[in-house]
């Protein structure tokens, strides 16, 4: 079903209020006119309009222009509910939970990387266990696990895996409050806990790049990215078969809820529980747990990250400045105060393949960002590149605070296998400067820079809209993929 879309402002348009379809509130596209056409037609829209029909959702059902289908609830979609009448919904957030991009940076150059890409990326895939279901390496035992769950990055950090400063420069501070190891289930422990520290597959990856462009001087230098042809590094990856299964047991879990309620969701895959009730309760501290879990994982990567390159040019990471630039979710739900028709409210934010984007002043923010706002991280994909950006006042009116979180594909993994081969993939990228190691040949077909959206684009339509402002470009060196 196609949709009409009124462009309302700029790189914004409206799915419009229609009662007769159930919606309470209209659909917000963030978009420029190069993306809006491959997004008009597309079958997420649908998942915009269902979201809107949802109860006690506030504003608008909105989606951000890296927008694709994802299971019930879009990926690029952000919705906001109220407490009191409003729900949760396990769909919404994602299996996903915690997913997270992270950028480390370096005192290092491009000239002193470069002859050493190849031994750089070889010794971080040494030290990182990737792939679909691979285990980790790092072996806690039982009561540290629960401390993980529990207290996120300082449980690590304590352990030995990073710097007591790490913690300042991660979303929370890489401690989710609400957190509740209780409610997570002896299966997602036992499929979860072994894979602590690894990277798994698809779309995650570790990328070394290089600052290419800075466009705002004394927010880059603010962040830690202090001169073009900087070497950085960024982590994408999650919480693993943990958050997985979590996401399994509640999907599970709120659809009986709902019998019980006697609620009913447009599409099974929204299904959802009032927000106040217990099994919303329950997941919302599973949740939690999860995203911990998430933080500890991109954390145990960041030590083995130092260690590698402690190992290839022979100085210690504190002498490299291996600082952490920030670490930031992009599928999760939270408690969030807003600025709603001149009052503000509690209420329950949905982002799913999108991220928060709060500027200065916002009390959420550490110390460190208190005055610039948090940087906000849009990785591409194996050939292309990634931003930082930084939010916007706009941002909180419009977006609750969030903005886009990637490319967002545009072929299915299937159709990706079939038109890209991995030899075309991998000479693509070494013709550019670009050393790609990945576990598997299929890895590279499915992830193929041409299967997803420019992110280039994407990130032009979030700065016209006014939800984000571009802070500096990155360009990859190198590439691990799981």
């Amino acid at each position: 079903m196609s949709y009409p879309l009124r462009e309302i402002g700029p790189c914004k348009y409206e799915i419009p209020l229609d009662k007769t379809k159930g919606m309470s509130v209209p659909g917000i596209i963030y978009s420029n006119k190069e993306l809006i056409k491959g997004i008009e037609n597309d079958e997420s829209l649908n998942q915009v309009v269902n979201v809107a029909r949802l109860p006690g959702i506030v504003r608008a059902s909105i989606a951000m222009p890296d927008i694709h289908l994802g299971y019930g609830f879009p990926i690029g979609g952000v919705a906001a509910f109220d407490l009191d009448d409003g729900i949760i919904s396990p769909g919404a957030v994602g299996y996903d939970i915690g997913c997270s991009v992270k950028l480390i940076s370096s005192n290092l150059s491009q000239s002193q990387v470069l002859p050493k890409i190849r031994n750089v990326v070889d010794e971080i895939f040494k030290s990182v266990p990737s792939g679909v279901g691979r285990a980790g390496k790092l072996h806690l035992s039982p009561s540290k696990m629960e401390d993980v769950l529990a207290e996120g990055v300082s449980a690590i950090v304590k352990e030995g895996y990073g710097w007591t400063t790490d913690g300042e420069r991660i979303e929370e501070n890489g401690s989710i409050h609400f957190a509740d190891r209780s409610k997570v289930s002896q299966k997602a422990r036992e499929r979860g806990f072994p894979q602590l520290g690894s990277l798994g597959a698809g779309n995650h990856f570790l990328e070394v790049q290089v600052v290419d462009k800075i466009y705002d001087i004394e927010t880059a230098r603010r962040f830690g990215l202090n001169f073009e042809g900087q070497v950085t590094v960024m982590i994408h990856t999650g919480s693993r078969g943990f958050g997985h299964q979590v996401a399994t047991d509640y999907l599970e879990i709120v659809e009986e809820a709902m019998k019980k309620y006697k609620l009913s969701a447009p599409d099974r895959q929204l299904a959802y529980v009032p927000f106040n009730s217990k099994e919303a309760q329950d997941y919302i501290g599973a949740m939690g747990a999860a995203a911990n879990f998430s933080f500890s994982n991109r954390q145990v990567i960041t030590h083995w990250i130092r260690e590698s390159f402690k190992s290839v040019f022979k100085r210690e990471p504190e002498d490299m400045e291996m600082n952490i630039v920030y670490d930031i979710s992009h599928n999760i739900a939270k408690v969030e105060e807003h600025i709603v028709d001149g009052k503000e409210r509690k209420l329950i934010v949905h982002r799913k393949g999108a991220t928060r984007a709060f500027p200065a002043g916002k009390k959420e923010l550490s110390p460190v960002f208190r005055e610039t706002g948090h940087p906000i991280l849009i990785p591409g994909t194996m050939g292309t590149a990634s931003y930082v950006l930084i939010g916007t006042p706009r941002a909180l009116e419009e977006t609750f605070g969030s903005t886009c979180h990637g490319s967002g594909r545009v072929m299915s993994r299937t159709r990706a296998v079939k038109q890209y081969t991995a030899q075309g993939v991998s000479s693509s990228l070494e013709s550019k400067g670009i050393y790609v190691k990945a576990a598997t040949k299929y890895v590279l077909q499915e992830e193929a820079p041409l299967a997803y959206k420019d992110v280039d684009q994407v990130v032009k339509s979030v700065e016209c809209a006014g939800l984000s402002k571009i802070v500096a470009k990155l360009r990859p060196i190198g590439v691990m993929k799981g």
